[in-house]
């Protein structure tokens, strides 16, 4: 009853607007309406205050409603400031390298509302002692100070490989930032040996892409942590790309889209196939040596020139003047793309690491994790093999993009045993 009352007053006052603004000359002077009180944003900071045996990767999480993050500060316990950045979302400030063991820090987080009031939260934590855990071995195929193809993923391998149940962790301290921004996620092998980071399209040429592997003292699962914090920048050079078809015996050298070459080509015989699939130039050598004793089909030990390796386990195109006859007519290789001494040179100078190379036509199908095999798979496929939320509507552009390539120079770390041939 008393709220039908309520709703039935309400009615009236708000049918006789004109009666309220008459009165108003009837005030007491200096009468006010009473303002409604603002609250302060509500704040939680991480680590918890005094918390102990933080490890050193450790970030300072933030979760703040009614308000918004505008001040933090970290110092060690010698008062000297930590830098730090916001991750994208804002739900933590990650230091810019691993905190000390055994060190003591605070952070100072203040956040303010739409009103101007403010909430400041300070917490003190204290690192652990020198993990004494056994370490995850990682290693970054992205070296600094280097201009790579459009299709260079960014890889990180591990050893022995990432529990499935700890890779959301792992994945959420590897950091790939892109000027221009260009968008992208990570996506892990099945076994957890390497994850992978790209865009949905290609690298735009003139990017330059920033990487932080920042594993250091992280915690893997119950018994290991991570080995080490690195980092890299590089750029993503003019587009460049090869399909070989294995129908016509014929390699086809794009540049920005347009055919610049054709190559014969000889492939895998029968009995050694090379792979059909999208590669990645991993690493290229104007010198190398093939040295296949350990297979148990039968080895060999030759000498090349002007190699470039495409998978881990020995798929290169190489020179090779014993078979400049077969070329363009039959297959006599163990599984590499055999070209002319002159076309190999000419494709040292035209080609670079991060370039897409894409076969057609083989026995084989290439196999995931056998080299850079980021782009083998579509976008929708590719997603999968995420650990964590990929970005609502983050998809490849409606139209076609141009050949990916780069220009030539540099090279990433050395991979795997050679196989050649």
């Amino acid at each position: 009853m008393g709220f039908r009352r309520r709703l039935t007053l309400l009615s009236v006052l708000a049918a006789t607007p004109l009666v309220l603004d008459g009165c108003t000359a009837d005030r007491m002077p200096g009468a006010r309406h009473p303002e409604r009180k603002v609250a302060p944003p509500e704040l939680t900071v991480t680590p918890g205050d005094q918390s102990r045996d933080v490890p050193i990767s450790a970030e300072v999480g933030t979760r703040v409603s009614g308000g918004r993050i505008t001040a933090v500060r970290i110092t060690d316990d010698k008062g000297a400031e930590v830098k730090a950045e916001p991750r994208e979302d804002g739900s933590a400030w990650v230091p810019s390298k691993p905190l000390q063991p055994k060190r003591t820090y605070t952070a100072e987080v203040t956040a303010t509302g739409d009103k101007g009031k403010t909430t400041t939260r300070k917490t003190t934590f204290t690192t652990t002692p020198k993990s004494t855990k056994p370490a995850i071995t990682s290693t970054l195929y992205f070296d600094g100070n280097q201009t790579y193809g459009t299709a260079m993923p960014v890889t990180v391998a591990f050893d022995p490989p990432i529990p499935k149940a700890a890779r959301a962790d792992v994945q959420r301290r590897l950091f790939v930032k892109t000027n221009p921004p260009q968008p992208g996620t990570w996506s892990w092998l099945d076994d957890g040996s390497e994850v992978y980071y790209r865009a949905p399209d290609f690298w735009r040429p003139g990017t330059t892409i920033s990487v932080r592997s920042g594993l250091e003292g992280l915690p893997i699962g119950k018994d290991r942590v991570g080995d080490a914090d690195r980092t890299a920048t590089s750029k993503i050079g003019r587009q460049v790309s090869l399909e070989i078809d294995n129908a016509t015996k014929q390699m086809s050298v794009l540049r920005d889209g347009k055919l610049i070459r054709k190559i014969p080509v000889s492939l895998g015989k029968p009995s050694t196939p090379t792979s059909s699939g999208k590669m990645v130039i991993m690493e290229k050598h104007q010198y190398t040596t093939f040295d296949t004793r350990g297979d148990p089909m039968g080895g060999y030990v030759v000498d090349v020139e002007d190699a470039q390796r495409l998978t881990d386990g020995g798929e290169f195109i190489h020179g090779a003047p014993w078979s400049e006859g077969d070329q363009g007519q039959t297959n006599v290789s163990h599984g590499c793309t055999n070209v002319s001494a002159a076309a190999a040179d000419w494709l040292m100078g035209v080609t670079q690491v991060g370039d897409l190379v894409t076969f057609t036509g083989t026995e084989v199908k290439l196999e995931a994790g056998n080299g850079w095999t980021a782009w083998n798979v579509g976008w929708d496929e590719f997603v999968k093999g995420s650990a964590l939320p990929v970005p609502a509507g983050l998809g490849p552009a409606p139209t076609n993009t141009p050949h990916p390539g780069a220009v030539a120079g540099g090279s990433p770390a050395p991979t795997p045993s050679v196989r050649g041939g």
